[in-house]
């Protein structure tokens, strides 16, 4: 195995549950460590292709997609996952790109020029309303869109669950994956997430309620071992520290 994190086959397409794929890529590099990352693909009921937080372009990647359904929807769900957006608008230039409000501003302040059909708000667009569901996590200087795709009770998160796997990583890496709390395969809210989402404490235990609510069957998210069954207690006990 090679220890940089990541879930191979990478930038491929695999089937998580009906009408849901998930593609392992990576690994990104945080302070010069391997950090595996993964995006979502959900199709909705017009056969369309929904991307939550793509993954890098790549011309067999798309090909592989597209063989699936028209990519339709290309998804920022989170404060930091817009890196490889402007690839993917090049690419695609047909597909409607969403984001939570501040995340065009903030990549545009880093260099990357994205193009939003519609800010991600309290209320789920037309585009796809009755077929997922969302609620919004909100921290210091940060910000999270929860999806729950109704079909295959599949609920979709980024960083506020994480269990990357340290035997998967450098011995450094996973010293610091052990140090923030949150190691794989159970996982959990990494330390310096839960600070920031504190701030917000009373909100965001009432968004996790709700998520919980809707009894997801598994729980994709962007950082390590994604929970494939069992999704809602596991769920539960990740954000123990958030509902205690």
């Amino acid at each position: 195995m090679t220890r940089d994190g990541t879930y191979p086959p990478l930038d491929t397409p695999k089937a998580a549950a009906e009408g849901v794929w998930v593609v392992d890529s990576g690994p990104q590099r945080l302070l010069g460590l391997p950090v595996p990352i993964r995006m979502t693909v959900l199709r909705l009921a017009d056969g369309g292709l929904w991307l939550h937080s793509p993954v890098g372009y790549s011309p067999a990647l798309a090909a592989a997609l597209q063989a699936l359904g028209p990519i339709r929807h290309l998804v920022s769900p989170g404060t930091a996952h817009w890196l490889h957006l402007q690839a993917w608008q090049a690419a695609v230039p047909e597909a409607r790109l969403w984001a939570p409000h501040g995340v065009v501003e903030r990549a545009r302040d880093q260099g990357a020029a994205l193009r939003a059909h519609g800010v991600l708000g309290p209320e789920p667009p037309a585009d796809w309303a009755g077929q997922i569901d969302h609620e919004i996590l909100r921290g210091a200087g940060f910000v999270e869109v929860a999806f729950f795709h109704r079909a295959s009770r599949t609920l979709l998160l980024c960083d506020t669950v994480q269990a990357m796997e340290p035997a998967r990583l450098p011995l450094a890496a996973g010293l610091l994956v052990r140090a923030l709390g949150a190691p794989g395969p159970e996982g959990g809210t990494p330390r310096h997430v839960r600070l920031v989402l504190s701030r917000y404490r009373g909100h965001n235990r009432e968004a996790v309620g709700r998520l919980l609510a809707l009894d997801p069957a598994r729980v994709v998210f962007a950082h390590g071992a994604w929970f494939e069954s069992e999704g809602a207690a596991r769920l539960r006990r990740a954000f123990g520290w958030l509902l205690g």
